[in-house]
């Protein structure tokens, strides 16, 4: 399957904004085109160029976004935390590509580097995104084990290795929202369509043999909006940083649902 691109990040308008040069020396010396828009300023939206000497630089896309920061503008905004792919904070959308910035390498990308906040949300300051919607989806699938008997009271609720392995790869999403934000139906219906995170957290608890809400669960999905906005278009696979599979996911609860009727 082919890379996941945006198309030519055109939801943003490459208005032309401030031009930082490298430091005389520098020799191995990279452009950087990073949006930017202070909601207090009043200003519109532009692109800044910041040129970067990578031998003074590490080698990930979130190392010259620090060294921009301390070094050339203290004003460029946006999130990081664990620097190691974990957390997800600093997802953005790179070369047209949501990812992660603390694990996409500037040698992988050839030319200047195009640095946008996650498309189709709107935008707190530069590279931040307002997550609240996301988030409050992720909650709405009741994201904790769900029981009505009680715990044994002298082991924990146990489970066989096959059944854990159906909730392994799952489990390990992120909530970087790199997949939600490359979804065309999640860009269009985003205030009644759950997404691919939300759903992929949901299949992590159907699937879940210590829970025991799955009936509820399933209901909560039978809408034609929460599920079923879902046209399988394969770019939440693509997009995810972790190798998930959310497209699965979703389909396999589409499935359930079919075999619940019968």
């Amino acid at each position: 399957m082919a890379e996941f691109r945006l198309p030519a990040n055109s939801r943003f308008k490459d208005v032309p904004g401030r031009k930082h040069k490298a430091p005389a020396g520098a020799t191995d010396v990279r452009t950087f085109r990073i949006y930017r828009w202070d909601p207090d300023s009043g200003d519109k939206p532009r692109v800044d160029s910041f040129e970067v000497d990578l031998g003074r630089c590490g080698p990930m896309v979130l190392d010259a976004l620090i060294k921009i920061k301390n070094e050339i503008d203290s004003s460029l905004t946006f999130r990081r935390s664990c620097r190691e792919g974990i957390c997800g904070s600093c997802a953005m959308n790179i070369d047209g590509v949501n990812t992660l910035a603390c694990t996409k390498a500037i040698e992988d990308i050839r030319g200047e580097l195009r640095i946008f906040p996650l498309p189709h949300l709107p935008v707190v300051k530069d590279l931040v995104p307002d997550l609240t919607n996301f988030y409050a989806q992720y909650a709405s699938v009741k994201p904790w084990l769900q029981t009505r008997t009680p715990a044994p009271p002298d082991r924990e609720r146990v489970q066989s290795a096959e059944d854990q392995e159906r909730i392994d790869r799952p489990s390990a999403c992120i909530l970087c929202a790199c997949c939600s934000t490359s979804c065309p139906s999640y860009w269009w219906n985003s205030d009644r369509y759950l997404g691919p995170a939300a759903l992929l957290a949901a299949y992590r608890w159907i699937v879940d043999t210590r829970d025991e809400a799955t009936g509820e669960r399933l209901d909560d999905l039978e809408d034609p909006f929460r599920l079923y906005r879902c046209h399988t278009i394969m770019n939440c696979t693509e997009a995810c940083p972790k190798d998930l599979n959310p497209a699965r996911a979703i389909a396999e609860v589409k499935k359930m649902m079919a075999e619940r009727q019968y």
